[in-house]
């Protein structure tokens, strides 16, 4: 069970456990992929001993290609329709992997950003799409001061950026009409997409370094919150919120 706030805490402990979710959730599709990408490496037929033997199959129907008896291989049949499952399988974990991450980074983004502004958001807000999912919004971090892992935020931040205009690109021309694109588009969009396959990786990498600016700015509120307390605790007749 997670140590969550209590309901009558205040609100920068609910943002915590706002962006904590976040974490989780990117974290629970991570383990996903890499046990999708394990289950597509174990069919892969140059790993695979492969049994020869092989029974005879027909159709239902006297006429038809299928209704003279024929060779087939039921340990090939079953690698190769697992190849097809555990390939299709790993698109969508990756696709949903990569989806979490950003929506990490960006929510603790957004949190640190609304902090830094004043506000006092209990949780981080998205707006939806047309199929009600969420939506991932910027991932800037804002200057953090003498914070020591700052530098390592705005490098973390270039990555991604870069990461995510790859992934960008490679889109882009892969939905082109194919007499639209040439043989060096078709060059850029696999290197493209070759270097775009770090981006759910290092998305969530930058909204673990990101959830720790998050208590950096926070340090300051928590301050405030505990004078405010204080105050209501050597005031007669004042009720601590």
């Amino acid at each position: 069970m997670y140590n969550l706030a209590p309901a009558n805490a205040p609100w920068f402990e609910h943002l915590v456990d706002s962006v904590r979710a976040l974490g989780e959730a990117a974290r629970e599709w991570q383990l996903a992929d890499q046990t999708a990408r394990l289950l597509e490496a174990g069919v892969e037929l140059e790993r695979r001993n492969l049994h020869e033997g092989k029974i005879l199959v027909h159709g239902p129907a006297a006429r038809g290609w299928d209704a003279k008896p024929r060779k087939s291989g039921p340990h090939e049949h079953a690698v190769f329709d697992l190849q097809k499952i555990y390939m299709e399988h790993r698109f969508l974990t990756r696709r949903r992997y990569a989806h979490a991450a950003m929506l990490f980074a960006s929510g603790a983004a957004r949190a640190i950003a609304q902090v830094q502004a004043g506000e006092q958001p209990e949780r981080v807000m998205f707006q939806l799409d047309a199929d009600r999912t969420p939506v991932v919004g910027g991932y800037k971090i804002g200057k953090l001061g003498n914070y020591v892992n700052a530098q390592k935020i705005a490098a973390a931040y270039d990555q991604v950026l870069c990461m995510d205009q790859a992934a960008e690109y490679a889109e882009e021309i892969a939905g082109r009409d194919d007499h639209e694109v040439s043989e060096r588009d078709a060059g850029d969009m696999f290197e493209a997409g070759a270097y775009a396959e770090g981006l759910p990786d290092a998305a969530y990498a930058y909204g673990r370094l990101a959830e720790g600016a998050l208590a950096f700015v926070l340090l300051g509120p928590k301050a405030e919150h505990r004078k405010q307390m204080a105050a209501a605790r050597d005031t007669p007749g004042e009720v601590a919120q």
